[in-house]
């Protein structure tokens, strides 16, 4: 990152990329009510399934809805840190993989595999429940976070913590 880093700018982004998903929820929500309470999903037959389809995707998207909103309510609630010692809860870190190439991670609690661009950088959400999450975790400056998926292998040396 070429800037000094905002993390309050950062977080605020973060928002606004989830405050769009759960309008997008909230209209999907609307489209499936709709669909299920419409008077021609009525069945005609005891196996016409269609209003019943559609009651479960309604509440399919009504979960979703309320999945969003505490997802914001947990980035709000999220404590800005200037900088630490370690990885922890809203650390930005920046990582160098075996080759030599920059990645950016932002610690978060939930939205995991978020990925969006800060200061011309892609930056990628990770949480403790990942792999790497649990890698980086308490973790300080020049360690190594080594995890495994499948039968990969991968190792970060940490760079930066913001």
């Amino acid at each position: 990152m070429k800037q000094p880093i905002n993390k309050q700018q950062l977080l605020e982004q973060i928002l606004q990329i989830l405050t769009k998903a759960h309008q997008v929820a909230v209209a999907s929500a609307h489209s499936a009510i709709d669909a299920a309470t419409n008077e021609q999903t009525v069945p005609e037959h005891k196996y016409d399934t269609l209003a019943l389809e559609a009651s479960y995707l309604a509440h399919g998207q009504a979960m979703r809805v309320q999945e969003c909103e505490k997802e914001i309510a947990q980035f709000k609630q999220l404590p800005i840190h200037l900088a630490s010692e370690t990885v922890r809860l809203g650390s930005l870190v920046r990582l160098i993989d075996d080759n030599d190439n920059l990645s950016w991670v932002f610690f978060a609690p939930c939205s995991g595999g978020l990925k969006f661009e800060y200061q011309q950088q892609m930056v990628t959400v990770v949480t403790l429940k990942s792999p790497l999450g649990a890698a980086l975790f308490n973790k300080s400056i020049g360690d190594e976070a080594i995890y495994i998926v499948g039968e990969k292998s991968f190792c970060y040396e940490i760079d930066a913590i913001d």
